[in-house]
């Protein structure tokens, strides 16, 4: 059986552009109305971000990335997205949202570091 540490790295890279991608989506859904849509840059960057992200899984499941163990990771999309809403759209959190990203960081950790071998 092949190790699924590339096809599980692969997973978390598809996590963080699906994240980009929602966000750009937002960023460009706010300028629906004010310019002509083929000037949505960030539509159209949303949708490469998800493009992305289809190549990630095909490639991780090209090195012998097995469902089980790789497609949970892409859970991280949660992780990710809130960081952006935190950090960049300076969104209020609260400590039962630290709680839900923790508990899928664990989540994460126990599927990678407890699958068969």
């Amino acid at each position: 059986m092949k190790s699924q540490t590339v096809p599980i790295l692969l997973y978390f890279l598809a996590g963080i552009c699906g994240a980009g991608g929602q966000w750009l989506y937002k960023q460009g859904a706010e300028r629906l109305g004010q310019v002509a849509i083929y000037q949505n840059w960030q539509l159209f960057a949303g949708v490469g971000a998800f493009c992305l992200v289809m190549v990630c899984f095909v490639a991780s499941f090209k090195l012998g990335g097995r469902l089980s163990v790789v497609y949970p990771m892409y859970a991280s999309t949660f992780i990710w997205g809130a960081l952006i809403g935190v950090w960049i759209e300076k969104e209020p959190w609260s400590w039962m949202q630290v709680g839900g990203v923790a508990t899928i960081v664990l989540g994460c950790i126990l599927i990678a570091a407890g699958a068969p071998k």
